[in-house]
């Protein structure tokens, strides 16, 4: 199971057990982080998730601002409240790119914002898996 840590929302992305497909689910809000490890914890039971991987801004010039730090905070509480391995995974450009593929497929854009922290967190899990298989 794949995150997109937004400001506002938080993307989630599933991929199946033999890890050859990531699809987007509803994205989460984010409010207190009582509720999201809730809701985290409640999508990893449903799905059998065995392992997490966080999204990690990192700017194009390779270097961490706060949005990294914040997502290295976010990975290490994630990690010792839960019982699966958290991994940080790059999403540079996770957005665009998942912005431009809901484009392409004729998706309005009310619809757009609602599902591209999702589909961003399909992208990253898909890179994850891509980068564990080579």
């Amino acid at each position: 199971m794949a995150l997109d840590l937004g400001a506002r929302r938080v993307g989630v992305a599933v991929s199946d057990e033999l890890r050859m497909t990531a699809r987007p689910l509803a994205p989460l809000q984010r409010r207190s982080w009582k509720d999201l490890l809730s809701h985290i914890a409640a999508l990893i039971d449903l799905h059998e998730a065995k392992g997490l991987v966080i999204g990690l801004p990192v700017r194009l010039d390779g270097t961490e601002g706060s949005a990294a730090k914040s997502a290295r905070d976010i990975a290490g509480k994630l990690q010792r409240s839960l019982a699966l391995p958290v991994f940080l995974q790059n999403e540079s450009l996770t957005s665009f790119e998942a912005e431009t593929h809901l484009k392409s497929a004729g998706q309005s854009n009310a619809a757009i914002v609602n599902q591209v922290d999702s589909e961003a967190a399909a992208v990253i899990l898909r890179d994850f898996i891509s980068e564990q298989q080579t």
